[in-house]
């Protein structure tokens, strides 16, 4: 594979953006294993989004030649307050999120953040030179990355996440840091600081976040990504196969409307990954199977209305269960760590 196409493949979507696609392309021509990172909370269960949009898009990597590490961020997701902020359930989860992605991604490193710490004696050094060149104002519109804003309930531990994260990327020797779109402003931050340091500068790589299956509403889903919290908003691992199509078919999807919506992002960020066509099925009064090679044609077809939300929905649900199905099958987790993780929420 030459570098174009090694770089077309790491810019193929959910990829949003390359910062910056010149230095990616000299990257790729002087190195032939670059290492790449992403940074992952462990908050709860698996769904579309945080494990198989994500999964699929590090396979892009991985396919390119990239060494791979899927970074589990124990001591980040305490900081959160994710799964109420018990270490011992972190780590107990944090198996089951290891599990998870060596089933998905079995060509990546997956390393926890407490082993990185507990080995690399330089790191709070590290953390505290990086530190000192962030503003408290410039950490405080950073906690985006968080999902925190409301600086009245912020404890002082917070404003630790995001020169962790710097130090995190900086620890690991990193040509490419990789995440979705939410985790922006620490990357820029880093691509600002690093050089000041004298340290290597990575190239940043964001994907889009996977849509939820609600109606996008502003004020309660700024982002409109699935979410771990609500349960109606996503397609999470071990759902059933009844409950994966019963999701689908509740899910907003209006004839015609290829904004912000759902299953058209679940078609191209997830089906498209795994297969190369979509096959629609149905009766020859409404036009007969069909079958589409390229997103592009699947979604021109749905903003001209030839193709119904109905056959949409009942397509993308079927492929999600023959996606999704053997994973769970072999994904294995207790009642006792699944009911920590519900009763977390």
């Amino acid at each position: 594979m030459d570098v174009i196409d090694k770089a077309e493949l790491i810019a193929r979507a959910p990829t949003e953006e390359v910062v910056t696609h010149d230095e990616l392309i000299e990257l790729l021509k002087t190195n032939q294993t670059p290492k790449h990172y992403i940074g992952l909370e462990i908050s709860g269960f698996l769904h579309l989004g945080s494990l198989l949009s994500t999964g699929f898009k590090i396979n892009d990597f991985i396919k390119a030649g990239i060494d791979c590490t899927i970074f589990l961020a124990d001591w980040h997701t305490m900081l959160n307050d994710k799964l109420g902020g018990n270490w011992e359930t972190i780590l107990t989860a944090s198996k089951y999120y290891s599990d998870a992605f060596r089933l998905v991604c079995p060509g990546a490193n997956i390393v926890l953040g407490s082993d990185l710490y507990d080995s690399r004696k330089e790191y709070w050094k590290e953390f505290m030179q990086f530190a000192k060149h962030m503003s408290l104002n410039r950490a405080m519109r950073t906690l985006t990355i968080m999902g925190r804003s409301d600086e009245s309930k912020l404890d002082l531990a917070k404003l630790f996440y995001p020169p962790m994260q710097a130090a995190d990327i900086h620890s690991l020797d990193l040509d490419i840091m990789h995440a979705g779109m939410d985790q922006r402003k620490i990357h820029m931050a880093v691509r600002e600081i690093f050089p000041k340091l004298g340290w290597k500068v990575p190239v940043a790589v964001h994907h889009k976040l996977l849509l939820g299956l609600s109606k996008p509403t502003q004020d309660e889903h700024p982002s409109g990504k699935m979410s771990k919290s609500d349960p109606d908003s996503g397609i999470f691992i071990h759902n059933s196969d009844d409950e994966i199509r019963k999701k689908i078919t509740k899910s907003w999807c209006e004839e015609g409307n290829i904004d912000g919506n759902p299953l058209l992002d679940i078609a191209k960020s997830i089906i498209f990954h795994k297969f190369n066509t979509i096959r629609i099925e149905r009766p020859e009064k409404f036009g007969g199977n069909i079958e589409y090679a390229s997103y592009e044609q699947l979604k021109a077809d749905f903003e001209k209305r030839q193709l119904h939300p109905v056959d949409l929905k009942r397509a993308v649900g079927n492929y999600l269960v023959d996606i999704v199905s053997p994973i769970r099958d072999k994904l294995r987790l207790d009642d006792e760590l699944f009911q920590t993780i519900k009763n977390s929420y």
